[in-house]
């Protein structure tokens, strides 16, 4: 623990006890900068200190700070001194030094972890299941967690951020159809021929399960009569099949190869194509259907889409995925001279509201502690694991914590739980979050903690146990060290169970040993203004095939492996909060 001395009571004070007001009082005396988080300024100080409290003359020592002890001494014996010197970098000699942590472990009830997450899944679309970002159903989300939240006691604030945003009115419909041979009643053949359906062959794809909209999806009604056709664009590289595309619907396959969904969408809006639509060959491949991929929902890295057309997001091109099987049925009904069927009502010219529900408890210190999840879910699923599952893990920490609190009172940090909209389309409400509390968040901020999908599949025997634990802070994924040794032999009926590894990215972002900037944490770690760098604390799980589909359900949801993550990261809270030592 880091000390300062008054110099009117010539008496020892504790940094960490002072508040951050006192510290840069102390600082501005000094001459020396006030920014930067409280840790930072307690260290500054602490440097000054050393400097003019050590000193050394020919006959004695100054009143002088060892370790964790105050040393006020007049020595007369070289011998002596070189006995303090000895004790200055190696105090264990005599007993003093840095004092062991002792880490209680929270509850978690699994039951009630549980509950959350139904609550949850209750609450979305009536058709579609989810609860998209901007939708009545993401509010209604938003709403049922600061309920809790201010149940259990904490200072409830609501905020909504209007961000670019997508709004889906109605479901969208493919089909294709053959029109009869020789025309309808003998006349010439035409998708007219199709609208009456006698003797044409109409095949209809079922929304969610066949196709599903992508982010920022434009609307569009393209009926048979306009005799669309369908162009094989193969992998997406080859401009010349673009040109061909030209007015009509596109079809990749993958994608990956040109920049995922940004470089399809870019592309589809540089040739002007009717819509275009997006084959999945290549996730959950054979492991949710046994002989197909079915769709998945992927967003566009909205500025880079702007970038390239204009300013704006294309509002006429709708933009489709389809399952593996269906797009090949597609293909082979468009080499037999069938027309297509589009229907797709989104509206993504402007902005619409996400919800960012937070719950204070707050401390002796200005010093921030954040626990956060997205509530959020792809449109088209319940989205049981990605992520109520770690909504339902925040709410049930920050039920644990309430009930500590009361028992130990007022913490030492300022603990916030809070929970984003706009996760899948963007990052939205956390991000619009940190731009709106930079300063504070720069001044202030301990730890972030990111729970996003921290659950591990109900199959452990054929999906795995794993689970993977990562910071930016050599300290902080330390000490999870620590408390996952600890966790195994206090809660043997759990953590023996998962395997649990860590990592520590310190680099810079994008670069392979930097955090990864795909989830909630990225802003608070990359976005903070003047240079600073945020600490975060991740969890991820594993086994969720059922990622981004319609299958993302309750029927796959393990509550028991949420509590590993809750537990381990809610002691960490815990001892930083109210800290105990052997």
């Amino acid at each position: 623990m880091s000390k300062a001395f008054d110099s009117d009571m010539n008496d020892e004070v504790s940094l960490e006890s002072m508040t951050v007001e006192q510290l840069k009082a102390m600082l501005e005396e000094k001459g020396l900068p006030k920014s930067g988080r409280k840790a930072e300024l307690i260290e500054r100080l602490s440097v000054s200190n050393e400097e003019k409290v050590i000193e050394l003359s020919t006959s004695f020592w100054t009143r002088t700070v060892v370790g964790q002890f105050n040393l006020a001494q007049t020595v007369g014996s070289v011998a002596a001194v070189l006995l303090l010197m000895i004790v200055i970098f190696n105090p264990s000699i005599l007993g003093f030094g840095e004092d062991e942590p002792i880490y209680e472990p929270i509850g978690f009830d699994a039951n009630q972890t549980r509950w959350y997450a139904q609550e949850l899944v209750n609450l979305g679309h009536p058709e579609w299941e989810g609860r998209m970002s901007g939708s009545p159903e993401e509010a209604a989300g938003a709403q049922m967690i600061l309920d809790n939240l201010t149940e259990m006691g904490y200072s409830p604030q609501l905020n909504t951020y209007p961000v670019p945003m997508f709004a889906i009115n109605s479901a969208p419909i493919i089909s294709m159809c053959i029109p009869p041979a020789g025309g309808l009643f003998g006349g010439p053949v035409t998708g007219a021929s199709c609208n009456s359906g006698i003797g044409a062959q109409i095949t209809n794809f079922e929304h969610r399960t066949n196709f599903v909209l992508q982010g920022y999806s434009g609307s569009a009604d393209i009926q048979f009569g306009q005799e669309m056709e369908l162009i094989d664009l193969d992998d997406g590289t080859v401009d010349s099949l673009w040109s061909e595309a030209s007015g009509k619907v596109g079809i990749v396959r993958g994608g990956n190869s040109i920049d995922g969904n940004t470089g399809i969408y870019i592309k589809a809006a540089e040739f002007g194509l009717a819509a275009i639509l997006r084959i999945n060959n290549q996730s959950n491949c054979g492991q949710i259907v046994a002989d197909d991929c079915i769709p998945i929902f992927k967003s566009i890295r909205v500025d880079d889409m702007k970038a390239a057309n204009s300013g704006s997001i294309p509002e006429n091109i709708p933009f489709i995925a389809v399952s593996n099987n269906t797009g090949n049925q597609m293909l082979d009904l468009a080499a037999q001279g069938a027309f297509l069927r589009l229907f797709s009502d989104v509206d993504n010219a402007g902005d619409i509201a996400v919800s960012v529900p937070c719950g204070t408890l707050y401390g002796k210190s200005e010093d921030l502690i954040i626990v956060g999840a997205h509530h959020d879910t792809v449109y088209h699923a319940q989205g049981a694991v990605d992520d109520t599952s770690g909504t339902a893990s925040v709410l049930e920490m920050a039920r644990q914590i309430a009930m500590i609190a009361n028992e130990s009172g007022t913490p030492e940090y300022t603990l916030r739980f809070c929970t984003w909209g706009g996760e899948e389309e963007g990052l939205w409400g956390s991000k619009a979050y940190v731009s709106a509390n930079a300063n504070e968040l720069a001044r202030n901020l301990r730890l972030y903690i990111n729970l996003d999908m921290n659950h591990v599949d109900i199959d452990t025997a054929n999906r795995g146990n794993s689970l993977r634990f990562f910071s930016n802070s050599k300290e902080d994924i330390d000490a999870m060290k620590d408390i996952l040794d600890v966790l195994e032999d206090e809660r043997p009926d759990l953590f023996p169970k998962y395997s649990v590894s860590t990592g520590l990215y310190q680099g810079a972002r994008g670069e392979p040993d930097g955090m990864p900037y795909n989830s909630d944490h990225g802003p608070f770690v990359y976005d903070l203004p003047d240079g600073v760098t945020g600490n975060a604390l991740v969890c991820y799980g594993s086994g969720s095939w059922e990622y981004h589909t319609y299958a993302d359900t309750m029927d796959r949801f393990n509550e028991e492996s949420l509590g590993v993550s809750v537990i381990a990261y809610g002691t960490y809270i815990r001892h930083l909060a109210w800290p105990v030592f052997a």
